[in-house]
């Protein structure tokens, strides 16, 4: 399907314009651009971006609009995919004959080949400069690999069955310039080592309670204490292995839902509201299409992480991507969050032995954390047809699966970095610096009265959570202590915490 002798006019160009000629129903990409009178310029609206060109930009045929792209815009997999679904062979042949080595073309031609799955009837590209697949200075990209046929890079984080894509915004360049990495590093180094290792051993249990918190649950000491193990072996999880993943997912959840394979239903995510109606949050793949889906995910993971992304970029390409595939019935959100860690830790970001608790920052303000995850869920939604049938047992009536593989996960990359900023800032700092001045606070009690160190630290913690006073329904639990001591304890402390 071609379209010609178009008049150069105002309007939608680019991968918006083709998502309209050629019919597509997928999601609008972030950054939208139009031809129109006047100076070039870009409008921001939340989450959208609006870029305007001069007439002059304006392409006049289809493959016009796919070479503008190509040149001007992030690249929207998911767009594109479809599009290529809708061309016909024979004109993208006679579109990439017409301009053989130009890089744009050659950009497009990888793509169709990778995202079709069918091989163009042109001969190779002859030697010339190789060309990035895509532009560093719009995307998170990895170092690439050189594909000898169209002379390009292939620069892309994912694969054919599973390519997420992360746009270069301003705040994620502020972000990965900023090195929060080194300043961890620096906080735990400047740490007494006895303090440090009770700071660790709070942070994973305050991280534990959190992600199982998060799932409005409660686990028992035992489900809790297996989740602190398999976040102390993050680092060395294997994300290539379902069967890790079984292990993992019978260890945090109840018995009664351990699974021994990819989940066989249909899952969603939902809340009962008025009249017991279920109202749809998310709808997870299909059943059918977990199995090719996770191996695309696992091709992924390895990829980034070999070709060292941006620790946080690759973390949240990892936990997010897996919540949203959903390949269990139960323990997917826990996973999600331990994935977070495994990245952060396997590409060197955590000092060692560390954990950030990003699920306390995720548990502080639930609000934030569903925002990034309806960031994904309410794009996808408008191209989700399901009924309900018994038992609210949810059946999708169409395919789906594209919507999955191909998504824009700058929002969740967005709001990890912010995470993990203030995991690194408020509660790492704040641990550290808890238990260094309650160590004071306690020398500082047992130096005016020698007591048991039990009842020192139970006495030392009461007061610091009253701010600097025993409060009077507890001054009986210490009648041996004379009012003059414990004035002068408070003091002592106050002293100390200010």
């Amino acid at each position: 399907m071609v379209l010609n002798n178009m008049v150069k006019q105002a309007g939608l160009i680019g991968l918006s314009r083709l998502i309209e000629d050629l019919r597509l129903r997928v999601p609008l990409p972030a950054v939208r651009s139009e031809a129109v009178q006047g100076a070039r310029r870009t409008k921001i609206s939340g989450a959208s971006i609006l870029e305007q060109y001069p007439l002059s930009y304006a392409p006049t045929d289809l493959f016009g609009q796919l070479r503008f792209a190509m040149r001007y815009e992030p690249v929207d997999v998911g767009v594109l995919a479809a599009a290529f679904q809708k061309v016909s062979r024979e004109d993208m042949e006679k579109w990439v004959r017409s301009e053989h080595i130009g890089k744009y073309v050659r950009r497009a031609w990888y793509l169709y080949e990778l995202l079709s799955g069918r091989t163009l009837d042109v001969p190779d590209v002859p030697p010339t400069n190789n060309v990035l697949l895509l532009d560093p200075a719009l995307h998170v990209t990895t170092a690439g690999i050189r594909v000898r046929r169209q002379r390009v890079i292939d620069n892309l984080l994912g694969n054919r069955d599973y390519c997420p894509t992360i746009r270069r915004t301003e705040m994620l360049n502020t972000a990965m310039a900023r090195g929060l990495e080194a300043e961890a590093k620096k906080i735990v180094e400047n740490c007494d080592p006895i303090v440090l290792r009770r700071a660790v051993h709070y942070l994973f249990t305050k991280e534990t309670k959190s992600s199982f918190a998060i799932e409005g649950e409660k686990p028992t000491s035992e489900r809790a204490e297996r989740f602190v193990r398999a976040l102390a072996h993050a680092p060395e999880f294997d994300t290539s292995s379902k069967a890790a993943f079984v292990e993992l997912q019978n260890a945090i959840v109840d018995a009664r839902y351990a699974q021994k394979d990819w989940r066989t239903g249909q899952n969603y995510v939902s809340e009962t509201g008025p009249n017991y109606v279920e109202v749809v949050h998310f709808v997870c793949p299909r059943p059918e299409d977990v199995p090719s889906l996770m191996d695309g995910w696992m091709r992924m993971v390895a990829r980034v992480e070999k070709e060292q992304v941006d620790a946080v970029c690759a973390s949240a390409l990892t936990g997010f991507g897996f919540v949203f595939v959903h390949p269990f019935e139960d323990g997917n959100g826990r996973i999600h969050r331990f994935l977070i860690h495994h990245s952060l830790a396997r590409l060197g970001y955590t000092p060692q032995g560390i954990v950030f608790p990003v699920s306390a920052v995720m548990l502080r303000d639930p609000a934030r954390y569903d925002k990034a995850l309806s960031a994904f869920s309410g794009k996808m939604a408008p191209f989700i047809e399901y009924r309900m049938g018994k038992a609210q047992r949810m059946t999708i009536l169409n395919e789906t699966k594209s919507l999955y593989q191909y998504f824009d996960a700058t929002p969740q990359t967005e709001y990890l970095y912010e995470c993990v900023a203030e995991t690194i800032e408020k509660d790492l700092r704040e641990e550290i610096g808890f238990i260094e001045k309650y160590d004071r606070a306690l020398d500082e009690a047992k130096e005016i009265v020698d007591m048991p160190d039990r009842r020192a630290s139970l006495l030392v913690r009461l007061i610091m959570q009253n701010k600097g006073r025993l409060a009077e329904n507890k001054r009986d639990m210490f009648a041996e202590i004379t009012d003059e001591e414990l004035a002068r304890i408070e003091e002592g402390i106050a002293s100390v915490v200010e």
